[in-house]
């Protein structure tokens, strides 16, 4: 299974500026994402962006720019599974608290399904930036690009979704911290504050 960090959107909340480049508990969390996604799949993760200075952002990890651009998470989504044949994990860049064991576990439970998330407790009851992609999604989601529905979970219809039930989440910390991201300033100062509250 490879990996995939998606670092796409414009971080208009946070003034166009790289937001997995901030650092949370004195570290960025990009690099965070990377060595969790590193040390669960075994290899270094593409990284899914179409800024300029991409390629700067962290040696050895190669760049991919959006196949299909301007269709916002799904173009994301759609890249990263058209990159290889194998399954990938795909992981949103500004999530600061996910971990080895989480990755571990979802990606372990993926035999069967075509996406396969972890169950949340946000809007959607699933992360879809933090789960395992076959390439079979790829048709279902570029029909809903196609169809303009540019919801993450909005083409699950279409494939063999299964979720990763709340109580197997549970097992690594509270939903709220570990799916968390940082969208803004505000976020960033928060994450900061639940990092030293679960190293304190």
């Amino acid at each position: 299974m490879r990996g995939a960090i998606l670092a796409g959107g414009a971080a208009s909340r946070f003034g166009g500026k790289p937001k997995g480049l901030e650092h949370v508990g004195g570290e960025r969390i990009l690099d965070r994402v990377t060595r969790s996604m590193q040390a669960a799949l075994g290899e270094l993760p593409l990284l899914i962006a179409n800024a300029e200075d991409a390629g700067t952002w962290l040696e050895g990890l190669t760049v991919v720019q959006d196949v299909i651009p301007d269709c916002g998470t799904m173009s994301g989504l759609y890249t990263a599974v058209t990159q290889h044949e194998s399954p990938v994990f795909i992981m949103a860049w500004d999530m600061p608290f996910i971990t080895t064991e989480l990755i571990e576990t979802v990606a372990g439970g993926a035999n069967g399904y075509d996406v396969f998330l972890p169950a949340s407790t946000g809007p959607q009851e699933m992360e879809p930036l933090c789960g395992v992609y076959r390439p079979a999604c790829a048709k279902a989601i570029r029909k809903s690009m196609e169809d303009e529905d540019y919801r993450a979970t909005g083409f699950h219809e279409l494939v063999n979704a299964g979720t990763l039930p709340i109580a197997e989440v549970e097992k690594f910390g509270k939903p709220d911290t570990l799916f968390f991201n940082v969208n803004s300033p505000m976020d960033l100062k928060r994450a900061e504050e639940l990092w030293r509250s679960l190293h304190e």
